[in-house]
């Protein structure tokens, strides 16, 4: 990698990435659009490679921009952590026991990175991982017997017990084949996809809120199946048996058959899709429990910055 590419660069980049636009990404990182435009101009020429097909209705990452991306997602990780160290913080000496809960959905996304960093952070706490569906983890973290969960947050039974703090946004867009009819637009509207069969994904609520989607414009698609499995829903529409409505943090290219799945943005504006911290309220929080959240949330910093 080139040693001109500088860590704003890298901040741009992947807030333009997660947000789907260069316009959006300006206002998340509250700078003007045409900084952002240059910057990712500059680093598309640096790096010698398109990250980005762009078309009027906003930006896909190309497959070396997906790689780039992870690479930019562990440079921010690692200069987060080397700016803790460097600080003296002492969450090493952190003793104790911390309890998560996450949905099986968001562990395959969110968890990986942020506990292997807690892990080195604070290898005197024993922690232990609970998976359930959202209803139970708000269950359990009313309850006491686990201190923060990770999980979409959107539509949590019991809002008024519990803190929320979000750390992702994001937003949806129609997953289809290559082949599919839609394929060749730059962009669908939810009619347009309601005309034609429903791969539904039944996992972290996600259902309930496309079904509230649906409503609000309308709506009544035809569902062909419903499954808990991402690997099943992405199976099915790369084989071109139907289109799903999903957002972004989910979006894999290739199928495990190696089938494509294709993107295109929606017209009509779908609320995001939020995932974050999630707490009892009034619960004083322990050391170790803390410095999970702080950890998170750099990770998440990290992701949008």
């Amino acid at each position: 990698m080139s040693s001109h590419v500088t860590l704003r660069q890298f901040r741009y980049f992947i807030a333009v990435a997660e947000a789907g636009s260069v316009a959006a990404a300006s206002r998340v990182l509250s700078i003007a659009q045409s900084a952002v435009t240059k910057s990712m101009q500059e680093l598309e020429d640096e790096l010698g490679q398109r990250l980005f097909e762009r078309s009027p209705r906003g930006i896909a990452l190309t497959p070396q921009g997906h790689r780039f991306l992870a690479g930019a997602r562990r440079v921010i990780g690692a200069v987060a952590e080397a700016t803790r160290l460097q600080r003296g913080d002492e969450a090493g000496g952190l003793v104790g026991q911390l309890a998560i809960g996450v949905t099986s959905l968001v562990a395959g996304y969110y968890l990986s990175e942020r506990l292997s960093r807690y892990r080195r952070a604070c290898p005197g706490v024993s922690v232990q991982v609970v998976e359930e569906t959202p209803t139970f983890l708000e269950h359990l973290l009313i309850n006491g017997e686990i201190d923060v969960a990770l999980m979409v947050c959107n539509a949590l039974g019991d809002p008024q017990a519990l803190v929320v703090e979000t750390l992702t946004r994001s937003p949806s867009r129609v997953w289809l084949a290559s082949d599919h009819p839609l394929a060749a637009q730059d962009d669908v509207s939810l009619a347009e996809c309601a005309a034609h069969d429903q791969v539904v994904l039944e996992a972290d609520r996600i259902d309930d809120l496309m079904r509230a989607a649906w409503a609000r414009h309308q709506l009544k698609p035809r569902t062909l199946l419903r499954s808990a499995s991402l690997e099943a829903v992405r199976s099915l529409v790369g084989a071109g048996v139907g289109l799903t409505v999903l957002p972004d943090f989910l979006y894999r290219p290739w199928t495990l058959d190696a089938e494509h799945v294709d993107v295109r943005p929606l017209r009509d504006e779908l609320p995001t899709v939020d995932v974050g911290l999630v707490w009892r309220r009034g619960l004083a929080l322990k050391p170790a429990v803390g410095e999970f959240i702080e950890l998170a949330r750099e990770s998440s910093r990290g992701r949008r910055a």
